[in-house]
């Protein structure tokens, strides 16, 4: 009876061989990241809490304009700029996101100009423009006479009967986001030149 079960023993090591086996070659895992250069192309770009994907909770203001129709520009811009993972930190964040058609109101070779590598720093700043830390409704922001902004620098508040002025952009709308809160803007906001 002993080699009876050493048969069965060897019999089900062979049948979980072969399961384990075909679960590595199905699912890709058996060559490593670093042998695909595309692969390793985007491990260096992609990093940081920006591609990390979450499945429960509110999204962030980075998920709210990668999810928005409208945003397309910006979303570039952001991803030109390499600020993804500022957008998704615990915040609170407040983001005055232009639309596209607040972009294309800019000239366009201005715009091409900014998305271009070596314009990194200068597209970063007006963009970090658009960023206050907080999280205030446009009713409470009401209150105030200007905003300090991630560039380090203070964007004007002002009051036309119930619309809200940023920078010079109306509030048109708000999303409230897990890290803040999205006025969505109808003007890009460009930084006072010092």
């Amino acid at each position: 009876m002993k080699p009876f079960h050493q048969l069965i023993f060897k019999m089900a090591l062979l049948v979980l061989f072969v399961m384990v086996g075909c679960k590595q070659s199905s699912s890709g895992t058996t060559e490593a990241p670093g042998n695909n250069a595309a692969t390793t192309d985007q491990y260096s770009k992609e990093q940081g809490q920006a591609f990390i994907e979450g499945d429960v909770g509110k999204p962030n203001v980075l998920q709210i304009a990668l999810g928005s129709e409208d945003h397309t520009i910006l979303v570039k811009a952001v991803q030109a700029a390499d600020l993804e993972n500022a957008l998704v930190n615990a915040g609170p964040l407040m983001v005055f996101a232009p639309t596209d058609e607040a972009f294309e109101a800019l000239p366009e070779e201005a715009l091409n100009d900014l998305l271009k590598p070596e314009n990194k720093d200068a597209l970063a700043n007006i963009l970090k423009y658009h960023v206050t830390p907080g999280n205030y409704t446009k009713d409470f922001l009401k209150k105030f006479k200007k905003v300090g902004q991630a560039n380090d620098q203070s964007a004007p508040v002002e009051v036309k009967g119930d619309d809200v002025y940023v920078g010079g952009a109306k509030i048109i709308a708000s999303v409230p986001a897990g890290n803040g809160i999205v006025h969505v803007v109808d003007k890009v906001m460009l930084p006072p030149s010092e």
